[in-house]
């Protein structure tokens, strides 16, 4: 490597400029790592671009859900044609992307909002500005709470993902058989009479123990057809929180036909797991058949996911093809095979919807829960419910929309 300090300042200057966009982007990145891979491309010098990629790739990527995101990272920053040749002798700009549009790719949206950022801040110190955004203070984010998915911009929905991200999903427990030592409850026999022999009979210590407890799993039904993909899409960002926060979360999407999705949301990078989800599903935004995918639910997966009294959240409009009665059978068939169903439907969202249509008024009457779908306070709600906090209101009465 050139011995000159022009040129090794400037080489220093784009792996530190690099580093910072993988940290933006979510990488753990710490000055520690960035000094290491000052002195490792130093060492093994530039010879051409996977030299410099794998050389960096070794200091910088520890996890394997880093690698998506140095992948993208790396491709935007060196994309210019004869860079990494370039480096030691001036410091190029990154060019804009050339030929035909690419499909994008995991960690895409993460990895361009930090060079984004970067960006900002060179130009924030470059030339001293007073700015205030006011479109997420209080009052914003009380009107992004509010706020339709379907009638967000880019950028609030950008929040939005971050918001439902970071909503955790306590459960109500249940009450089991099986049971469990414990401070005070009934008396334990067996544990009494054993802790009364250590001490040679001469003391009896009363054990106790009651019936032991646990949260139910949770079983998602999701509707991708035309008209729930705009609701579908963000509502995948908080199931993938729920089922990194817990392992008895089992998620299905249907349109046309049922596909299980369980183990593409359990990936650790969320927009991998998202991407993976769209590979795996071909009716995205086609027609929808609910009576056919309970069906195939019902017959191939309600015994092996349907275990242990589970929560089942079936999320769709109910806007359905198939036949009342076959509707109402597969519905009905799924109630019984859960300890609560809940129905979340975004046409809620209208002040004057009523329950006309044939295929919500023959699903109503066997499900627990009616509730709301369509924003960020819709689904608050639905944690509080799931925790046991909300209870059944008057407005989340299926019975309530019947006899209206």
């Amino acid at each position: 490597m050139s011995s000159s300090p022009e040129l090794r300042s400037r080489i220093t200057d784009n792996i530190v400029y690099f580093a910072r966009t993988l940290r933006k982007a979510g990488v753990p990145v710490g000055p520690a790592s960035v000094v290491d891979a000052v002195a490792a491309v130093e060492v093994s010098g530039i010879q051409n671009r996977d030299d410099l990629y794998w050389t960096l790739h070794a200091v910088f990527v520890r996890k394997h859900e880093h690698k998506v995101l140095f992948d993208e990272a790396f491709r935007i920053y060196w994309q210019s044609r004869g860079l990494i040749e370039k480096m030691l002798a001036v410091l190029s700009p990154v060019a804009p992307p050339r030929g035909e549009p690419e499909k994008p790719k995991a960690g895409q949206t993460r990895v361009s909002q930090a060079f984004e950022a970067a960006r900002e801040r060179v130009a924030e110190e470059t030339v001293p500005q007073i700015e205030i955004d006011a479109k997420f203070t209080v009052s914003g984010k009380e009107l992004l709470q509010s706020k339709d998915f379907a009638q967000m911009t880019a950028e609030e929905i950008d929040a939005a993902k971050q918001a439902l991200r970071s909503m955790s999903l306590p459960m109500d427990r249940i009450r089991l058989r099986r049971l469990t030592p414990s401070a005070k409850g009934k008396v334990d026999p067996r544990r009494t009479l054993r802790a009364s022999m250590r001490a040679g009979g001469d003391i009896i210590d009363l054990k106790f123990r009651k019936p032991a407890e646990k949260r139910p799993p949770l079983v998602v039904l999701c509707d991708i057809s035309g008209s729930m993909s705009q609701y579908s899409r963000l509502l995948l960002h908080f199931l993938h929180a729920a089922t990194a926060e817990r392992r008895d979360v089992h998620t299905f999407l249907f349109g046309t036909r049922l596909t299980n999705v369980t183990r593409q949301l359990r990936m650790k990078d969320p927009d991998e797991a998202l991407e993976a989800c769209s590979d795996g599903v071909e009716d995205w935004s086609g027609g929808t058949r609910i009576a056919s995918a309970l069906h195939d639910f019902n017959r191939h997966w309600s015994r092996r996911v349907l275990s242990g009294k589970p929560t089942v959240l079936l999320i769709t409009d109910g806007l359905e093809r198939d036949t009342d009665e076959d509707l109402e059978r597969e519905i009905d068939r799924l109630h019984r095979s859960c300890r609560r169903l809940i129905w979340l439907n975004p046409l809620l969202r209208f002040d004057g919807f009523e329950a006309k249509a044939k295929g919500i008024r023959a699903m109503l009457p066997h499900v627990d829960e009616f509730r709301a779908v369509h924003s960020l306070d819709a689904v608050a709600d639905l944690v509080a419910a799931l925790s046991g906090n909300g209870g059944i209101t008057e407005k989340a009465d299926p019975k309530r929309w019947l006899t209206a």
